[in-house]
């Protein structure tokens, strides 16, 4: 019995270390949203990046999410936004110039994530994309 919990200890501790590394990919209801092991709602659109961002901007007003800020390089932008509960980091990363990466960490606190929201912020993004 011993033997048991000591191995049970060890596979815990190696998944902890390995966390960093590592993802896992669960299947959404939403049709092929992923998450990261941390908890981080991420898909790949067929668009380019600015109209990501713009369709993304909509979503959010949308939701009634309030955009706090925008952070943009070349390739890259990462968005601020809050609602009285949460934090939540938007990052579109450009992938090639037409398909962009977009990631969602929606935080209710240091510990705890809404996978819910994160995932529903991407697909109200796709769906602003699919009206133009």
């Amino acid at each position: 019995m011993k033997q048991n919990k000591k191995t049970l200890l060890l596979a815990y501790a190696c998944l902890l270390l390995l966390s960093g590394c590592a993802s896992i990919l669960i299947a959404g209801a939403s049709g092929g949203v992923a998450y990261s092991l941390t908890n981080i709602a991420y898909k790949t659109i067929p668009c380019p990046i600015e109209q990501v961002e713009f369709a993304n901007r909509l979503a959010l007003m949308k939701m009634g999410i309030k955009h706090v800020e925008a952070v943009k390089t070349e390739n890259r932008s990462r968005i601020f936004a809050e609602t009285s509960e949460l934090k939540i980091t938007i990052d579109l990363n450009k992938i090639t110039p037409k398909s962009t990466k977009i990631s969602v960490d929606a935080k209710k606190n240091f510990l705890l994530k809404d996978k819910s929201t994160a995932e529903a912020i991407i697909d109200e993004t796709e769906a602003m994309l699919a009206k133009d």
